[in-house]
């Protein structure tokens, strides 16, 4: 690495630099650049695939001194860094940041750089969510979703799909526009559950209502939604009504658990809810999705997996300012629980490269309208859903989160219904 002076410096800009130098030198990738507060730049200039912005003399020192996934999220959102270019890129070196280790001879000279530079910064925390009762309690789960589903329709608007779908898409080719992936994706899984016209569909966690549309539309089912999110219901129901289908579909306002188990359902999906369920509840989930299935039927549920290898050092930027209460529990888990249940584990499928991609689709979306997003929300909300997102496409890229479309059977005395091979779903 190099660096190249662009003004006189101050003993802060040369503590800085020293510090790079000593950070960087077991670092394989010189693929990026780092710019000063005072317009000095390091690394690699000519061709950087991110540059980071340091905004003033005390960044470094907040960035390195106890650095976690959470510290370096903050000082992002709070402006003490700011990165240009390809921000999913930048979270490489965030790893190597959390990540390394030095000997403790140069821990030491190190920790003395940093304690000379200014205990200054850009941080005015706002007030986040602070949950209350039992976890993933009804009134608990209930404010967490709240927290994050209604920020604003017209935000989310921004930069999802036109259907407001708010989950992995899915790439025949790869090159598809956000709108047909989504769609590919809902027709998939449709065919998955080999819906038929007549039949009842349930759909937990329905989001803006997007898949319950299409399996009215296009496959001819009575479906419901739930959702614990008020405007993502109103919104679900009048893209209902203005499409004609009240009576082939409806969204509700309610917890899945509150529904009547004797009211029986031919299929259920799940689509991005699993991750707000929490592994002490899974059990619970499995039985009570049991109970709602038709004798025959097939439960579809779609969700994140955290990889059984990997632990997180620190504490969680995403717990703390996107999903309050989420987990990630590892597929092993969740297929033993639902067996346990009494469900049949007939198709398990992951869309891991799917997720990236749709992840960077919607950082793009986001980055391209990123002034009507803080005229809408905030800058800091802007800025975390940037982070946020291009973080999660870095996870999913890499293979440190997976997601799994598994398809489970609550078999008729072993009948099932099903054809013997999966051929339709790729006609």
């Amino acid at each position: 690495m190099s660096s190249l002076a662009t003004s006189t410096r101050d003993p802060a800009v040369e503590i800085s630099l020293q510090l790079l130098d000593s950070l960087t030198a077991d670092y394989p990738h010189h693929d990026f650049a780092i710019r000063l507060w005072n317009g000095d730049t390091w690394g690699n200039t000519s061709n950087p695939r991110f540059t980071l912005v340091l905004k003033h003399a005390g960044t470094l020192r907040h960035l390195l001194l106890g650095a976690s996934q959470l510290t370096l999220g903050e000082s992002y959102i709070y402006d003490d860094f700011d990165i240009e270019g390809n921000v999913e890129a930048a979270f490489s070196f965030g790893d190597y940041l959390v990540a390394h280790e030095v000997e403790l001879m140069e821990k030491l000279h190190m920790a003395g750089l940093l304690f000379r530079l200014p205990h200054n910064g850009h941080h005015h925390d706002e007030p986040r969510l602070h949950l209350h009762g039992r976890a993933h309690s009804k009134h608990r789960d209930r404010d967490a979703v709240i927290y994050h589903y209604d920020l604003s329709n017209d935000f989310y608007q921004l930069w999802l799909d036109r259907r407001m779908v708010y989950s992995c898409a899915y790439f025949k080719r790869g090159d598809e526009d956000l709108d047909t992936a989504q769609a590919q994706k809902l027709d998939y899984i449709c065919r998955k559950l080999r819906l038929r016209p007549g039949e009842s569909l349930l759909d937990i966690g329905c989001g803006w209502g997007g898949l319950v549309l299409y399996a009215a539309e296009h496959f001819g089912v009575r479906a419901l939604g739930v959702t614990l999110s008020e405007s993502q219901a109103e919104m679900a129901r009048q893209r209902i009504q203005e499409a004609g289908m009240s009576e082939r579909c409806a969204v509700r306002l309610c917890d899945y658990r509150d529904l009547d188990p004797s009211s029986l359902f031919d299929k259920i999906v799940s689509v991005g809810m699993f991750e707000h369920v929490g592994q002490s509840r899974l059990l619970d989930y499995f039985q009570h999705v049991w109970k709602l299935l038709r004798p025959g039927g097939v439960f579809l549920n779609h969700g994140i997996a955290a990889s059984a290898t990997y632990s997180r050092k620190g504490a969680s930027f995403i717990d703390k300012y996107v999903f309050p209460d989420g987990e990630l529990v590892p597929l092993g888990t969740t297929i033993s629980i639902a067996e346990a249940c009494g469900f049949e584990v007939r198709d398990v499928e992951s869309l891991r490269e799917h997720y990236a991609q749709t992840l960077r689709h919607w950082v793009s979306r986001l980055e391209s309208r990123y002034q009507d997003a803080e005229r809408i929300a905030s800058e800091t909300a802007y800025r975390i859903w940037r982070i946020y997102m291009s973080g999660c496409a870095h996870a999913f890229a890499i293979g440190r989160v997976n997601v799994y479309q598994v398809l489970l059977s609550k078999s008729d005395h072993g009948e099932t219904q099903l054809p013997l091979t999966r051929v339709d779903w790729y006609r």
